[in-house]
């Protein structure tokens, strides 16, 4: 079977798409979901149809949904235009892939936009049982759950050769369904963390069954790095077995660092505590307490972290979710940003950042959203991409943007950053003419760029001192299928791909050829 999007034929098969009508959401009608809609507030968007569209008050919006959510696999409640071209799989596994999906799809619903099908897995109960008794608890389906009782205990093996082979059968038959409920379904997205051993086992055991089952799907992979300071000792383990799983199997990376997080949230607590540009924390916000009180930053505030990896995914799918002038497929930014198979792992970048943690500071000018998402501040991994080489790049922005500012910035730009010699427009732009909800534009920036080197090195080195002491290894090596020559290969996999890096890095004082242009006789 052929399905056409936007001119490109893609053939994929035929399970895919069985007519059937499918509820993407249900009965939305909780006091805390209606709290989340009304700080939100009523705005009003134009769609890239021309159709301007308000989003009504928030608990009579709620009712409305919970009303016309039968509308047909893909599409919206009738009357509020979306894009309903292709569709998206999420897979949350672990506690922090379901932590960030759960804040992913409160923010989407903010949007009232179409939302497609999840399917969560855990090794333990805890936090997919929170989500089922919280305000979300309507829009998951629980036949698409998938929980043990006893955890991997921070072991990848356990995660990958234990739950992995005892649950194969039972998530291909979730992922089958949930790819059979969608008219043509464009990619995967993994959310899972590197450190843990659910997350990092489990989740990229998952890889390779989506390769092998669905292997013309993209598989798009959010994935979070431990910091140094992690309180799972077995982390450089886990992070070092997960990468070489990821190099081989995942279509694209969007590694995000712990750390790099932490430090956005702390800069936060400082332009608020000191007053700096008028800031001020909205009531009841993911940054205050339940009473308004500023919150205690003496505790890391995962929920603030989580809501800034949920924004981006938010921005990432924006294109597939509503109209534009100048949309991109998600498959275009395979195509566009990843010229070598292992070099896949994208840099992300989001601009505004303060407001992504409900903080109210007066907006940016356009022209400094721009500047902004290539500073060292602005990443999502600790990485300064202006001093590094690029391989490409693509502009994704939200909100009342003209293409004509798109190119003015990439102008701008273009003369302080660095791309390869053989790419110079290595450039990917896309227009959502839907800005996030309270917000008049957003932009996130993915760049394939050689700064992600120094987050490999220095987990390869995390994992050296480790393993040299052969310390907890036995942990792992009493696991069915385990020997110590996957740690080998999997830290010789890792310098590969640092090797990659290093060699594209001594590229960068070469002159960029002046290729001559084809000359067309008329």
């Amino acid at each position: 079977m052929l399905t056409r999007q936007r001119g490109l034929a893609v053939r994929r098969p035929s399970r895919y798409g069985n007519g059937e009508t499918q509820v993407h959401l249900r009965g939305l009608l909780t006091e805390n979901l209606n709290l989340n809609l009304e700080r939100s507030g009523a705005t009003a968007a134009t769609c890239g149809s021309g159709v301007t569209y308000g989003r009504p008050a928030p608990l009579e919006s709620a009712r409305w949904w919970a009303r016309n959510t039968e509308a047909g696999a893909g599409s919206g409640p009738v009357g509020w235009p979306c894009r309903s071209m292709t569709q998206s799989v999420v897979v949350q596994v672990g506690q922090c892939g379901n932590q960030i999906g759960c804040c992913f799809w409160d923010l989407a619903l903010r949007e009232h936009a179409a939302v497609n099908k999840a399917v969560l897995i855990d090794m333990e109960e805890g936090v997919v049982n929170e989500i089922l008794q919280g305000p979300l608890r309507d829009v998951f389906d629980s036949k698409q759950l998938i929980t043990d009782i006893s955890g991997s205990g921070n072991n990848w093996a356990v995660g990958h050769k234990v739950f992995g082979s005892l649950y194969q059968e039972k998530i291909l038959e979730k992922l089958r369904k949930s790819a059979e409920h969608c008219d043509c379904l464009q990619c995967f997205f993994i959310i899972h963390s590197m450190g843990g051993g659910t997350g990092s086992g489990l989740g990229t055991f998952l890889l390779k069954v989506l390769e092998d089952e669905f292997p013309e799907v993209y598989r798009f992979v959010t994935s979070i790095y431990p910091s140094g300071e992690d309180d799972v000792i077995t982390s450089p383990y886990n992070s070092i077995l997960a990468m070489k799983e990821l190099n081989e199997h995942a279509d694209c990376v969007l590694p995000i660092d712990n750390q790099s997080l932490f430090d956005i949230i702390s800069k936060i607590d400082l332009m608020v505590n000191s007053g700096k540009l008028g800031a001020a924390i909205k009531p009841k916000s993911l940054v205050t307490s339940s009473t308004g009180v500023f919150k205690n930053r003496q505790e890391k505030p995962f929920d603030a972290m989580n809501n800034i990896v949920a924004n981006l995914l938010l921005n990432l799918t924006s294109s597939s979710r509503f109209e534009g002038s100048l949309n991109m497929d998600l498959n275009e930014i395979s195509m566009n940003l990843v010229p070598f198979p292992q070099l896949h792992y994208l840099v992300s970048s989001l601009t505004p950042l303060y407001t992504l943690a409900d903080v109210n500071i007066p907006p940016r000018r356009l022209d400094q959203m721009f500047s902004d998402a290539f500073s060292r501040d602005h990443q999502l991994i600790r990485a300064d991409p202006r001093h590094s080489l690029y391989l490409a790049c693509a502009l994704m922005v939200r909100g009342n943007v003209q293409i004509s500012d798109l190119r003015r910035n990439i102008e701008r730009l273009k003369p302080s950053l660095q791309f390869v010699s053989w790419n110079q427009e290595g450039w990917k732009t896309s227009l959502c003419s839907v800005p996030p909800v309270g917000h008049s534009h957003s932009l996130l920036a993915l760049a394939n760029n050689t700064c992600v080197k120094p987050t490999f090195i220095e987990l390869r080195e995390r994992f050296l001192r480790l393993y040299k002491k052969k310390a907890h290894l036995h942990h792992y090596l009493q696991i069915e299928g385990m020997e110590e020559s996957c740690f080998t290969e999997a830290v010789s996999s890792l310098s590969a791909l640092i090797q990659e890096y290093n060699q594209l890095d001594a590229t960068k004082s070469m002159p960029v050829e002046d290729l001559p242009r084809l000359n067309v006789a008329m």
